[in-house]
């Protein structure tokens, strides 16, 4: 029992204390109220570690997501292939507007000449 007592903070064990005169009843002796703070104290050291719990249990879940989506990301960019930024279909795709307006402007000039 030594060890769990040094275990609380003695901050926690004046809030355990204050709550424990508040909630006294009259004609409570003080040893009295000394073990109703002890059980508060236990009260409040069991609810720390059970937060201090689930913290990790947060934190690890948050951690392996992390992993997860890093791991998954690497994946997609090994898999796929680096895509070429201009293809030769996007060339040539490029050049037909252009051909198509010098092949119309000669048939243009043709047609005022012959005209």
């Amino acid at each position: 029992m030594g060890k769990q007592a040094a275990a609380v903070s003695p901050e926690t064990q004046q809030e355990a204390m204050r709550v424990a005169k508040a909630t006294q009843k009259p004609g409570q002796t003080k040893a009295q109220t000394k073990l109703i703070a002890q059980g508060i104290e236990k009260g409040i050291a069991q609810y720390k570690k059970e937060q201090k719990a689930k913290a990790r249990a947060h934190d690890k879940a948050r951690k392996k997501k992390q992993k997860q989506a890093s791991e998954h990301t690497d994946t997609v960019t090994a898999s796929a292939p680096p895509q070429p930024t201009t293809s030769a279909r996007d060339r040539s795709d490029s050049r037909l507007p252009w051909l198509l307006l010098v092949i119309s402007w000669i048939g243009f000039i043709g047609y005022l000449w012959v005209g």
